[in-house]
């Protein structure tokens, strides 16, 4: 007994055991003061709720004190387990209200690194997913909780290695879900909480499949939370999502308008080729501003940025949008919150969450889908309470449906007019930037492209059409100098005139349907409809077994030739007749087609930008100006004919130089040459003299000038032949006879001398 009471004692004094039991009491207070929600429905700060110490302190040194109307209402009901349906304007300060009962209930919970996946947060883009993660990590740095950042783009191995170890990840869906597939190890079976920020989009079409895969991989006994803008109560969405009993917090359903108050919206009219002008006169009035601009494409984007950067409008220019690398749009997005004044060019990636401080101005450069995302858009000003503007740009075609969706919604906006006197025009200088840059010019086609797609693959035709889009006009205030063909147009142009002359012709016959025919139009019909269409030849359908221009689904085409028969008319012969000179202008090669094409007008540009023909003719008065002809002829000649004696000096002059410079060279060539020849034949005569004078020492000092001449060993040349060369040797070796002993032996040592 004396020992249980002793240990007992220890564990009292042991720091970590009583650090726990503080813990453990605080935690049964928090969840008895949780049994009350209503106690906390009038709360203005965060110290009011049921918080830990730990998550006070966390928000109190990121200057979170105060608490927003979606905080107030939906952390409680948060940190009480419930699932919660969280609807609010933007900028209301949704991302705390999920977060603080996320880092809560898994704190505690003591979840530790050995429990794994505690919780996920999903957003749609990986910008919001950033900015969540930075968020996280000011409140969570007191926790010990590990939390990571799981987006495309980064390296997967690396993220492979350490989700295993995470208890909070904040992710894009896409890339959960490749981990889920891929990764060995990453399991999801107890996780506490699922958070789906910006929940209407990630359930949309987009990501719908994505969504449903996700939520069939993870437990179906969870917490839920849903927030976003524009929330959806559809019953299919929450059944999918596997909702108990959620609770719907809709914060401003019952305001007056659906944007914040201290926002201040506008909208103009102006016609599709003035975008630009009246876009870059409003930057250039706007340059201690910081404004995002949305436009509908990448492409559009990213030419409007690059075109904007070559007129320097004196303010930095940014671009941010879905076909840039992860790496580069995470710096633009930070740069960005950190300029003072700067101008950001964006996609709708742009649209949602993201938390730009101080931004001063939104322009829609082009309207957006609907009601909801021009709330999200025109939410990334005017947040916690702050001023802001927002400006919607509409063609006369967009302006009634628009306003009709954005009364619907309750967003309250009023029209304005542009001063003419404020506004420059920028088309002759994207005219020349097209002619002087390929690349320009290239990215002018796409985006001209892109956006007439965008526009035609647009749901709501009563707003969208593209019909009545001024393509040639359009094309030409992006300095283009032709409309590029655009096939989906022509297509559906096709596919509506094919309608309504089948329709007339319906009306004008009037024919009776028999039993079989209505059998064969029944919608329900499977076998007999599908045989029956396969015997019919239609007029659409391949013409002479050669594909439409416009069918870009044709991955191979096969051309036969049409043989005329005698019975056949002038017409068709004529029509034969042009099909095989366009079958042999398939066959041309691209010279020979290059010659039989139309010669295109070659332009040129002024210092301002104004395009001019290469030769331009001017009026006889004018002409006549600088004198009568032949006076302007004779000038010509005699000018002409000075600048040509002065150029045939300076050939002339050039020419003699030339020559110098050659003649020099080959003189320091020949005098090397020499040079080279004269020391080979001293180094012959030194080594002859030698021998010469051993072998005169030793038979006679008297030996003259003209015996050590003959004794020397002359060097074969490359053009003598062996008996040309003995021949020389015994020429040299010839000698008088000797008359006296003492000759006779001088004689032999010479002989013996020239043997070695």
């Amino acid at each position: 007994m004396a020992a249980q009471k002793k240990d007992q004692v220890q564990r009292k004094e042991n720091p970590r055991h009583v650090r726990r039991q503080k813990e453990k009491e605080e935690f049964d207070a928090i969840e008895t003061k949780l049994k009350d929600l209503k106690l906390f429905s009038g709360s203005k700060y965060f110290d009011d709720l049921p918080l830990t110490q730990k998550t006070k302190d966390g928000l109190q040194k990121a200057n979170f004190t105060q608490l927003t109307e979606i905080q107030r209402k939906a952390v409680p009901l948060a940190l009480a387990k419930r699932d919660v349906l969280g609807a609010a304007k933007t900028g209301s300060g949704k991302t705390l209200a999920f977060l603080i009962p996320v880092l809560e209930r898994l704190y505690r919970q003591q979840w530790n690194m050995s429990d794994g996946l505690g919780a996920v947060i999903i957003s749609p883009t990986r910008e919001l997913a950033v900015q969540i993660f930075e968020v996280l990590r000011k409140i969570g740095r007191l926790h010990t909780l590990s939390a990571g950042l799981i987006i495309g783009g980064k390296d997967k191995q690396i993220e492979q290695e350490r989700i295993s170890r995470m208890n909070i990840l904040v992710c894009t869906p896409g890339r959960l879900l490749q981990h889920m597939d891929q990764t060995v190890g990453f399991n999801c079976d107890n996780l506490q909480m699922l958070v789906l920020d910006e929940a209407d989009r990630l359930m949309d079409m987009g990501f719908q499949r994505t969504i449903n895969a996700i939520i069939e991989n993870l437990p179906k006994e969870r917490q839920t939370l849903l927030f976003s803008a524009t929330q959806s109560r559809s019953v299919k969405d929450l059944v999918r999502l596997s909702l108990k009993d959620p609770e719907y917090v809709a914060v401003h359903e019952q305001a007056e308008h659906s944007t914040p108050q201290k926002l201040s919206q506008h909208y103009l009219v102006c016609d599709l080729p003035d975008k630009l002008d009246i876009m870059y006169s409003f930057i250039r009035t706007h340059l201690k501003s910081k404004v995002i601009v949305f436009l509908s494409c990448c492409k559009q984007a990213r030419f409007v940025f690059e075109c904007f950067c070559k007129l320097q409008p004196g303010i930095p220019l940014m671009a941010l949008h879905g076909k840039q690398k992860q790496t580069k749009r995470v710096d633009i997005f930070r740069k960005f919150g950190q300029a003072e004044h700067a101008v950001l060019f964006c996609t709708d990636i742009a649209a949602r969450g993201l938390d730009f401080p101080a931004v001063d101005w939104v322009v829609q450069l082009d309207c957006p889908d609907d009601a909801a995302t021009y709330i999200h858009r025109a939410g990334r000003t005017a947040r916690f309470e702050a001023d802001g503007h927002a400006l919607l740009m509409l063609l006369p075609t967009e302006k009634d449906g628009m306003l009709q969706e954005l009364a619907n919604k309750k967003v309250p906006i009023d029209e304005i007019k542009i001063r003419a006197n404020k506004q420059q025009t920028i088309q002759t200088k994207l005219q020349s930037f097209c002619f002087q840059d390929p690349e320009i010019k290239y990215l002018g086609q796409r985006a001209f492209v892109a956006y007439l797609r965008s526009i035609y693959l647009q749901r709501n035709k009563s707003i969208f059409n593209v019909q009545e889009m001024p393509a040639e006009a359009y094309a030409h205030s992006l300095g283009l100098a032709g409309t590029p063909k655009i096939k989906f147009i022509k297509k559906s142009e096709k596919t509506k005139a094919d309608a309504a002359l089948a329709e007339d012709e319906q009306v004008k016959t009037k024919t009776v349907k028999t039993k079989h025919d209505r059998m064969i139009e029944r919608r329900n019909q499977g076998i007999l409809s599908e045989h029956y269409n396969k015997m019919v030849d239609y007029d659409n359908d391949k013409l002479g077994g050669v594909a439409n221009d416009d069918d870009d689904e044709d991955f191979m085409t096969i051309g036969r030739v049409d043989h005329a028969l005698e019975s056949d008319s002038d017409d068709n012969m004529d029509d034969t007749k042009a099909d095989n000179l366009s079958k042999r202008k398939t066959k041309m090669g691209k010279k020979e087609l290059a010659k039989r094409s139309s010669k295109g007008e070659k332009l040129v540009f002024d210092e301002e930008g104004n395009p001019h023909q290469l030769y331009e003719m001017i009026d006889e008065a004018e002409f006549l100006k600088a004198g009568d002809a032949k006076a302007q002829k004779d000038a010509f000649i005699a000018e002409h004919d000075e600048m040509m004696k002065q150029a045939d000096v300076e050939d002339k002059a050039v020419a003699k130089k030339k020559r110098d410079e050659k003649k020099l060279k080959r003189k320091m060539r020949e005098q090397e040459r020499d040079l080279g020849s004269e020391d080979e034949d001293e180094m012959e005569m030194s080594s002859e003299e030698e021998s010469s004078a051993s072998s005169a020492a030793d038979s006679s000092d008297q030996d003259s000038e003209e015996e050590q001449e003959e004794k020397k060993p002359h060097k074969r040349k490359w053009f003598q032949t062996d008996d040309e060369q003995d021949k020389r040797k015994k020429r040299v070796l010839q000698v008088d006879t000797p008359d006296t002993l003492e000759d006779q032996e001088a004689l032999a040592l010479r002989l013996l001398a020239g043997g070695r």
